[in-house]
């Protein structure tokens, strides 16, 4: 029993003076100044604390953005090429065109019998407009054959269709084997650009007139500037 007892009197001896210590330990002189020994442990910790974040306590956002791999870069589209808008041409320059139609392609009259009507076709271009464009008549004199018969009269009618009243009008028809210059013309019709106007004629043979044959002359005169409009048409003749 004794050999059992010494040890335990020594460590309790131990335990005493461990107690004592710390009880020196954890007190303060009256200023409230830790002592060294306390104080100690606690700069040693601060210290490793601040030497992990300077040498190499980087964040792990900083340590991912300096290791991270450059993005691949981005091959941008090619670009659709520029569109090119082509300028539309001014239209082509026209003029003025005419058409002189009958049936058959030539007059064929009987003298005293019935008149044969033809139309006279203005077609305009876009190049000028008309103040006054005149549709003028004439023809030389027959030439007959033999067994003609020379006229005691006029000789013919020419009449125009007028569209307002719808009756034929008489209108004037030159026979001569001169050549009447276009200042000595007057009247006529507006003929705006790109217009079309049909005239309808028609010409009778008196029963006093002549017999034979003669070319009628069919002109377009621009009353205003004194000058032809367009050239003339000939239109073949015949009275039997």
């Amino acid at each position: 029993m004794p050999a059992i007892q010494g040890p335990r009197r020594v460590l309790s001896a131990a335990a005493v003076a461990a107690v004592l210590v710390a009880g020196s330990t954890g007190c303060g002189d009256e200023g409230g100044t830790v002592p060294a020994a306390a104080s100690a442990p606690a700069s040693v910790a601060v210290s490793e604390s601040a030497s992990a974040s300077a040498s190499g306590g980087a964040s792990p956002s900083a340590s991912g953005s300096a290791t991270a791999s450059p993005s691949p870069s981005r091959t941008s589209a090619p670009s659709a090429p520029p569109t090119t808008r082509t300028a539309t041409p001014p239209p082509a320059p026209t003029r003025l065109a005419v058409a002189v139609d009958t049936r058959g392609g030539r007059l064929a009259l009987v003298r005293g019998g019935a008149p044969q009507e033809f139309t006279v076709t203005l077609r305009n271009g876009n190049s000028a407009e008309y103040g006054h464009v005149l549709v003028a008549f004439q023809m030389e004199f027959l030439i007959g054959e033999p067994g003609d018969q020379p006229g005691t009269g006029p000789g013919f009618l020419l009449e125009r269709f007028d569209q307002a009243s719808g009756a034929w009008r008489a209108t004037d028809f030159r026979i001569a084997n001169d050549f009447k210059p276009p200042s000595m013309f007057t009247g006529g019709s507006p003929l705006a650009r790109e217009v079309v106007r049909v005239e309808r004629y028609r010409l009778r043979a008196t029963a006093g007139g002549p017999t034979g044959s003669s070319p009628v002359v069919v002109s377009f005169i621009d009353t205003d500037a004194d000058r032809e409009a367009a050239a003339h048409v000939v239109l073949g003749h015949s009275t039997r």
